[in-house]
């Protein structure tokens, strides 16, 4: 039977990029844009060899960068490692005695993007409270999400605001394993920290490569989550499908129980006619 369940946190929980309407009624550029203004103003203005074209190349190179360890090495390297990533392309390398300074630039513009979101938070997923709230009082509840520009920190920090952080006992982010979804590791170290076995297991999410790919090859459970956008369902390997949180507890009370293999004794002394 089902002991423990993990949530993705973006698309599941949150609706990723529904702070995006908000930024545009305060007359603010998209997330995408501010974060190459961020960078390209600050580089200009402390290097004025490099100009704004020049500088928001170097931003984007970084940003595909990060997205092909993202995809093919399961890694999230935090915005520090792409703005460095950045600045090399750029050839901007610190002169002798002048590492702190740069590191200091960097550090600067890491907590600028870093709450960007959390200035501005996402909504989230209509029915999340209640669903929760009711599935705590028969299982354990976690998180596992990979970390994008937003740090593990700055998500509980939104699920504290959203009177959500309460519910669970146990979170994985990438940026703070070193490793994301679909890697083994993390689902294993879920499982770990949530002293639970993986068969007794459910992972709720709504990517099929991530969310449910890589439960299953541990031996989770894992339901396709639709309720803020479908990405091909009809195609799913998933236990189940979730459109909405109200169903969510019946379709993990009604998610099939793990029946241990039978294993037949091996007759060692065989008889002869």
């Amino acid at each position: 039977m089902i002991e423990a369940i993990t949530f993705d946190f973006w698309d599941t929980i949150a609706i990723d990029d529904s702070d995006e309407p908000k930024r545009a009624a305060l007359g603010l550029p998209s997330k995408a844009e501010s974060r190459i203004q961020l960078f390209a103003a600050r580089v200009t203005k402390n290097h004025p060899e490099v100009n704004y074209a020049e500088a928001a190349t170097a931003y984007q190179h970084a940003n595909r960068a990060f997205s092909d360890e993202w995809h093919t090495q399961h890694r999230t390297p935090g915005v520090a490692s792409r703005l460095y990533d950045a600045y090399d392309y750029l050839g901007l390398r610190p002169a002798a005695g002048k590492f702190a300074e740069l590191m200091r630039e960097v550090d600067e513009l890491v907590r600028e993007i870093e709450d960007m979101e959390v200035r501005i938070p996402p909504d989230f997923a209509p029915g999340v409270h209640s669903a929760l709230e009711l599935l705590r009082q028969q299982y354990k509840l976690g998180i596992i999400s990979d970390t994008i520009h937003t740090t593990g920190r700055g998500l509980r920090y939104l699920l504290q605001r959203q009177g959500l952080l309460q519910y669970f006992s146990y979170f994985v982010f990438s940026d703070e394993i070193g490793a994301s979804k679909p890697e083994a590791k993390v689902f294993r170290q879920a499982a770990l920290g949530m002293q639970t076995a993986p068969s007794e297991m459910v992972h709720i999410g709504d990517r099929e490569s991530n969310d449910v790919v890589g439960p299953i090859a541990i031996g989770m459970k894992a339901i396709l989550f639709t309720g803020i956008k479908d990405r091909g369902s009809e195609k799913t390997r998933a236990n189940a499908i979730c459109r909405t949180y109200a169903e969510l507890p019946d379709i993990i009370r009604r998610l099939p129980v793990y029946t241990p293999p039978v294993f037949q004794p091996i007759n060692r002394y065989p008889t002869y006619l």
